[in-house]
């Protein structure tokens, strides 16, 4: 635990340097009326040791992939972050810095950050990336700000397949952006393009999702192709981990790729916090939210890197800003960029065929267990929806007392589909762990 000493006499210098004769002194201009008297209900003060004691009591308390066997997914996934990852952030030169307005200064982490945008651009078959997002979330409605103010249209259309908790976000965000939200469902697990088709015929963008929450690979290439057909910007939202085998948005025709980058760097930490990506075509890079680091030279022609093109509204007039959510989460996107260069090319394909490979026997012993899958004629990534005889969310509370999480119950998102588990299997998972599965969800759901 890190702490700073105060001491007695540090107060009275200090109430010394300012001019007054006690705490209760810097209080004299608040009314008698609203001010607190007595003493706060609180527990009373611990020692260092009964504290650390009090924190590992309520730790303790937590569920996480040391203590369950976990094929939880759904948007955050225990992929494998190497030990060398912490080693890079703990250094001082990442840790401790924050926005780099003085390049003189910054060359280190500018650098890095340029070098996260390339391994962005490379991945997603753009050209132009920002230095990062939030998360995922927050992204995808910025893509639907940027789509809107470069089409003169103010509808977007969402996949329904897309992760519930982006719809929610972009949802909540286009009532400030004056934007007009439209759904389409699902057609057994994918998105139909012809839905797509006609629900853009006036829409700025279509935000569909690869693979998609039912971790089903969508018809990608023709729904990027329907939405530009109508005159829309397609939008892919994809798992950069997954890019290692499928195919770079860019290459099929899409306006921009964004997404939650947690699986490439980051442990799932509770939820948060992660980092989101936002890559997009050339022609959007003045429209683009958030920060971007250029390559430049300087007096004496060396290569140099600046923050450039900055249209955040704390550069100007808020109007013309091109986002109102502020910073970005370098540190956590340098994370990624660590990991990815640690993976290489080939890593990132094995790590993707070895999740597809896992996917693909957990799918075998839950069928010899007698589990059917919700969208058999599906293609999946490492994610795949497998029916139980019983309401999903009783299935993972008992198997969860047997000390393995079986996955996310999609019914909490989706009407209809309340015996419908939807299973996660990354390549930190190995075949013993899906034959427990397999064994636990039997018995739960006789």
């Amino acid at each position: 635990m890190s702490y700073l000493s105060l001491t007695d006499a540090d107060r009275e210098a200090m109430l010394e340097a300012i001019g007054v004769g006690s705490i209760d002194d810097l209080f004299d201009q608040v009314p008698a009326g609203v001010r607190f008297e007595r003493e706060l209900d609180v527990p009373p003060a611990l020692s260092e040791v009964e504290l650390m004691r009090h924190l590992e009591e309520l730790a303790a308390r937590n569920a996480h992939f040391g203590t369950e066997l976990s094929f939880l997914g759904a948007g955050i996934y225990d992929h494998y972050v190497p030990a060398v990852i912490d080693a890079f952030l703990a250094r001082g030169e990442f840790l401790t810095a924050y926005t780099p307005y003085q390049p003189e200064m910054s060359q280190g982490v500018l650098q890095a950050i340029f070098e996260y945008q390339t391994a962005i651009c490379e991945l997603t078959g753009m050209d132009v990336s920002n230095a990062s997002g939030y998360d995922g979330t927050t992204v995808a409605a910025d893509a639907c700000f940027v789509a809107k103010h470069t089409s003169d249209r103010s509808k977007v259309v969402l996949a329904e397949t897309l992760n519930p908790q982006v719809r929610q976000v972009v949802k909540t965000y286009a009532r400030g952006f004056g934007l007009e939200v439209v759904e389409v469902p699902h057609d057994g697990g994918v998105t139909d393009p012809d839905r797509i088709r006609a629900a853009a015929a006036d829409a700025a963008a279509v935000v569909f999702q690869q693979p998609n929450f039912f971790g089903c690979l969508e018809p990608a290439p023709d729904l990027a192709a329907a939405a530009s057909e109508a005159g829309a910007h397609a939008i892919a939202h994809v798992d950069l981990m997954s890019l290692g085998l499928l195919e770079a948005p860019g290459a099929y025709g899409c306006a921009m790729a964004i997404g939650e980058g947690q699986s490439v760097g980051c442990p799932p930490l509770y939820g948060g916090p992660h980092y989101g990506f936002f890559a997009a075509r050339q022609e959007f890079i003045r429209r683009m939210p958030g920060r971007i680091v250029g390559e430049t030279v300087d007096e004496d022609g060396q290569r140099g890197y600046v923050l450039t093109l900055q249209t955040r509204e704390q550069h100007i007039r808020r109007e013309k800003a091109t986002s109102n959510m502020t910073t970005n989460q370098t540190l956590l996107a340098l994370a990624g960029l660590f990991t990815l260069c640690w993976l290489g090319p080939q890593g990132l394909r094995e790590v993707g065929e070895t999740c597809v490979a896992l996917a693909e026997h957990a799918k075998a012993a839950l069928h010899g267990r007698g589990f059917e899958l919700a969208f058999p004629e599906r293609t999946t990534f490492k994610e795949f929806a497998v029916r139980v005889p019983r309401p999903a969310r009783e299935v993972i509370r008992e198997a969860r007392a047997r000390g393995v999480h079986p996955g996310y119950a999609i019914g909490r998102d989706y009407e209809g589909l309340d015996d419908v588990l939807l299973v996660t299997v990354t390549e930190k998972r190995v075949p013993a762990d899906i034959e427990r599965l397999a064994d636990v969800l039997a018995e739960v759901s006789g």
